[in-house]
C-alpha cells in the first residue's frame, strides 16, 4: 500500500470536544461498524514512526479506539467501518509484525463503542509490574480452544483461575473459578502465585479478557515452576462466541466487562452483582458523574436516579453546581479528585456486600 506524506505532528490525534464526537456517533445508522480487539507480543521498533504511520492509515479508515504500542508488541481494541473492514485488514498486513492477527469481533459487535482513534506509545502493553520480562515461545501456556476448554472445566484437579480485575470479575465470571481481589493486573501476578502455592499438581486454566494477560500470567506461572498450565484461547469473547455457535450453555456467567464506552456485554441473564449503594441485584456499571471523582461502580437504576448518577450524596451536589464552579472547586482543592468511597483504583474491601448506607 503506497503510503502518503505524513500530515504534521498536531495532526495526528483528536481535536474534537467530547459532546461533538458524541453527536456523530449518535448520527451514525445503527450496526454501521464492527469492534473487535487483537494483540500480539512482538519485538517492535521504531514506535513513534509506527505509531504515526497507523494512525493515519486508520484514521483515513474511519477507525475509533484504543491501541497502545510498546517494545514488546500491540494491543488493540477498536471499531471499524463494516465497508472498510477489508482495507483495514489489508492495511495491518502491510506491516510484518503485525501479519496474520486473529481478530476478535465483539460479543455486541455492532453497538457503539469508542468516539474517537487513541493511539499511544506504552513502556509494556500491560502494567504488570514484571519489567522487562517478555513471554518467550518456551514459557507461554499452551492455548485451549474454547470448547476444550470447556470441558477441561469439568476435569479433576482442575482450578480455574480469573486473571482480570475485581471490578470486571463482579460483574460476571466462570463458575467456580478463582476471582483474586486485587485492583491491577500488577497486583494480581503474586496475589495468583500466593493463592496456588499448593497447587503446583494441579490443572490450571486461566481466562481474562481476551488473552493477553494470560499470556504474560502463563509465562510468569511457568517460571515459577507450575508445569500444567493453560490459557483459554482468545479469552472470554472468542469462548462465548465458540458455546452461541455449538448451542451449548455458557459456563461464563454474567456480563464481560470492556474497556469501552459500553462497560460490559451481556452474555447470560445471571445478575451477580449487587448495588454498591443499596444493595440490591444490578450488574449496571457507570462512573460517578462528578468529574472529580469518576469512580467506577455498580449502581442500580433507582440510585442513579436518587443520586443524580453519582456515587454518593456528597459527589450529588458537586454535580449539581454550575460547570464553571465545579472546574473552580477541582483547582481550588486538588484533593477531591477521586475521593468517592469506591473506586477501580484503590483496594476493594473484603466483603463487598457489605453496603454504605
Amino acid at each position: 500500500m503506497a503510503m502518503a506524506k505524513l500530515p504534521k505532528k498536531e495532526f495526528l490525534h483528536n481535536r474534537l470536544s467530547r459532546e461533538e464526537l458524541l453527536r456523530r456517533v449518535a448520527e451514525e445508522p445503527p450496526g454501521m461498524r464492527t469492534t473487535l480487539s487483537f494483540y500480539r507480543y512482538t519485538r517492535l521498533e521504531n514506535l513513534p514512526e509506527l505509531r504515526d504511520k497507523l494512525y493515519q492509515e486508520w484514521a483515513s479508515l474511519a477507525v475509533r479506539g484504543r491501541i497502545y504500542l510498546a517494545p514488546e508488541g500491540i494491543n488493540a481494541q477498536l471499531s471499524v467501518p463494516n465497508t472498510n473492514l477489508e482495507n483495514f485488514r489489508c492495511a495491518l498486513e502491510q506491516h510484518p509484525p503485525f501479519r496474520g492477527l486473529r481478530f476478535n469481533p465483539g460479543l455486541e459487535e455492532h453497538s457503539p463503542s469508542f468516539l474517537k482513534l487513541t493511539i499511544k506509545i506504552k513502556r509494556y502493553l500491560v502494567n504488570d509490574g514484571l519489567g522487562d520480562f517478555f513471554p518467550e515461545e518456551n514459557l507461554v501456556a499452551p492455548h485451549l480452544p474454547p470448547l476444550e476448554f470447556h470441558q477441561a472445566l469439568d476435569e479433576p484437579d482442575t482450578v480455574v483461575v480469573d486473571m482480570r480485575n475485581f471490578y470486571e470479575s463482579e460483574v460476571g465470571r466462570f463458575d467456580n473459578a478463582i476471582c483474586p481481589e486485587v485492583a491491577t493486573f500488577r497486583e494480581e501476578l503474586p496475589a495468583v502465585l500466593e493463592l496456588l502455592a499448593d497447587k503446583k499438581d494441579k490443572k490450571i486454566l486461566l481466562y481474562c479478557t481476551g488473552g493477553i494477560r494470560c499470556e504474560k500470567a502463563g509465562a510468569y506461572l511457568k517460571k515459577h515452576g507450575f508445569e500444567r498450565v493453560f490459557q483459554l484461547e482468545g479469552g472470554i469473547i472468542n469462548y462465548v462466541h465458540a458455546v452461541r455457535r455449538a448451542g451449548i450453555p455458557s459456563r461464563f456467567r454474567g456480563k464481560n466487562f470492556v474497556f469501552d464506552e459500553r462497560l460490559g456485554e451481556r452474555v447470560t441473564d445471571d445478575i451477580l452483582a449487587r448495588c454498591h449503594i443499596c444493595g440490591q441485584p444490578t450488574d449496571r456499571q457507570t462512573n460517578c458523574a462528578n468529574e472529580a471523582c469518576h469512580a467506577l461502580m455498580v449502581q442500580c437504576e433507582d440510585c442513579a436516579a436518587r443520586l443524580n448518577n453519582c456515587c454518593c450524596e456528597e459527589c450529588r451536589q458537586v454535580s449539581l453546581l454550575p460547570a464553571a464552579e465545579r472546574r473552580a472547586l477541582r483547582r481550588a482543592d486538588p484533593s477531591l479528585k477521586n475521593k468517592a468511597w469506591f473506586s477501580k483504583r484503590i483496594r476493594p474491601r473484603s466483603e463487598r456486600s457489605q453496603i454504605l448506607q
